[in-house]
């Protein structure tokens, strides 16, 4: 819990910090651009974790990896991290900054899960539903998952929405059970 406030307020000050100088595009593809080193270099990870590796050397290498390719204001940013012992937090940083990043531009995501692969014209309806349920623009992640039989389930954030065939089957079998009762 504490490395998510950690990483929370990391976040929130580049997120202000890159609005600020009007480069808030730019900083967030570098940011997506380090996810994906993390995502892809376990040893560039474990770099990161190493507590034998000093601060200053830390520096140097993210400056020197980072330097040409990064907009200057993202490598002080992995400067200053290495610097205050923080850069063990940098993947928790970049979950906390796009989803920080969603909200400033209205975006939503909605996790599908459907038994088969939905069509272009069934993912925009999906989306256009969800879209004028939260008012937001949406975000598909769509996933298919073979253990449903038929329909989907949607979840935007702590939120799911059941529309798969065992959920309706269950409900109408519910309500002959009640029905049956009333008799």
């Amino acid at each position: 819990m504490a490395n998510i406030r950690i990483a929370a307020r990391y976040a929130e000050a580049l997120l202000t910090a890159a609005e600020e100088q009007k480069l808030l595009d730019r900083i967030a593809a570098d940011m997506k651009a380090l996810e994906e080193t993390m995502r892809k270099s376990r040893e560039f990870s474990l770099f990161l974790k190493n507590p034998i590796v000093k601060r200053e050397k830390k520096q140097r290498v993210l400056s020197e990896l980072f330097g040409q390719s990064l907009h200057p204001m993202t490598v002080g940013f992995l400067v200053l991290l290495a610097e205050k012992g923080r850069e063990e937090f940098l993947q928790d940083i970049c979950t906390q900054f796009f989803a920080l990043h969603d909200v400033k531009l209205g975006i939503v995501n909605v996790h599908v899960k459907a038994a088969t692969e939905l069509s272009g014209e069934q993912q925009k309806t999906i989306r256009q539903h969800f879209e004028e349920f939260t008012r937001k623009k949406v975000r598909l992640d769509m996933i298919v998952e073979k253990e449903l039989r038929g329909g989907f389930l949607a979840r935007v954030g702590d939120t799911v929405f059941d529309g798969s065939v065992k959920r309706q089957l269950e409900m109408l079998r519910q309500r002959f059970t009640e029905g049956a009762g009333v008799n």
